[in-house]
């Protein structure tokens, strides 16, 4: 898929599935059935109940799972905003790349396949409190690479993020789209201190003051603010969505990325499930904006995708349990 514009792009979240009640009905129907109390495995069945929708199958499966990791600099590195200088993530794609990383030994324990994508990396993003992050040009081609990314092969997919100063575009969207204040969505990121957050605060404030003029429009909001791999992680949702694959969403950074879809369409997050609620400071109240519950609070602020990877093994028991447990009348159990 290759966007061609910005209102090109806006038209293709508009137009979106709504997944099949008839598969959602079929499961909830089964876990009736099943030898417990209905209801007793709480989020597990809704979770069988959702891969069915999005899937399209009565019967979910779990056999191509993958993990996509997107790499990209940011301009606004520039203002002191990260405690680590820009090199380093050139140097973790590497790192993904001889297996050395946390998602590398999740991505296994899960059974999932890993792709990383590095954008551009010899290429900041523009800093934004002096520029656009990205030009129409640049951050549509970014999108559309996360779209062609995933194939309509898979089963379930989860989106990570790599990239030095990247909780500063994430909370700068935030910020943009739901208000409330720079400091509201601003943390720590890789632990800038005292210092490094008043710099974090104020390059957001300079950067939403500097592109007032996009700041109605979602789409430029991702653009202006934003940086490759959260527009590659835009792309990529709404590719699944498009192609009837359920997602589980990462941290902070990857939730930012895909808000403005939630903003375009009402119902745009719906194939998505939040893995984790991270440290960062803005993801709560990101995800309480989005209204999406997190399965898992583990005090996680990596990113990598590791806490969507972490709950792949969660989304396996929940099928597990539906595909394999008996009902009452085949194990000859009394119903109350």
């Amino acid at each position: 898929m290759s966007f061609k514009s910005f209102e090109d792009l806006r038209a293709a979240c508009l137009d979106l599935p709504g997944g099949s009640d008839a598969a959602a009905n079929a499961v909830a129907r089964r876990q009736d059935t099943l030898t417990k109390p209905q209801g007793s495995l709480g989020r597990l069945e809704t979770i069988a109940a959702w891969l069915a929708r999005w899937q399209g199958r009565e019967m979910p499966k779990l056999d191509a799972v993958k993990v996509f990791v997107f790499a990209g600099n940011h301009g606004v590195t520039a203002q002191g905003v990260s405690a680590y200088p820009s090199e380093v993530t050139v140097q973790m794609v590497a790192n993904f790349a001889g297996g050395g990383a946390a998602i590398n030994q999740l991505a296994r324990v899960a059974g999932a396949g890993l792709d990383v994508i590095p954008l551009d990396l010899d290429h900041s993003t523009g800093d934004f409190t002096q520029v656009p992050a990205m030009d129409e040009k640049t951050f549509l081609a970014a999108v559309s690479a996360g779209y062609d990314a995933v194939s309509k092969d898979l089963d379930l997919v989860c989106f990570g993020e790599m990239g030095i100063g990247n909780t500063t575009p994430a909370a700068a969207i935030s910020t943009a789209l739901f208000g409330g204040g720079a400091e509201k969505w601003t943390g720590r990121g890789t632990g800038v201190d005292d210092a490094g957050m008043i710099r974090k605060i104020t390059a957001i404030e300079a950067g939403l003051k500097r592109h007032a003029d996009s700041l109605s429009d979602p789409i430029k909001i991702a653009a202006a603010l934003g940086g490759r791999e959260l527009a590659a992680i835009l792309g990529a949702t709404l590719a699944a969505r498009r192609n009837n694959i359920p997602v589980l969403l990462d941290g902070f950074v990857c939730t930012a990325a895909v808000a403005p879809l939630a903003r375009l369409h009402p119902t745009g997050l719906a194939h998505t499930i939040a893995a984790h609620v991270s440290a960062e400071a803005g993801h709560r109240r990101l995800l309480e904006a989005l209204g999406l519950p997190p399965l898992l609070d583990l005090g996680m602020r990596l990113g990598e995708g590791s806490g969507a990877c972490l709950a792949v093994n969660i989304v396996r028991s929940a099928l597990e349990c539906h595909a394999k447990m008996a009902s009452f009348a085949e194990a000859g159990v009394s119903e109350k």
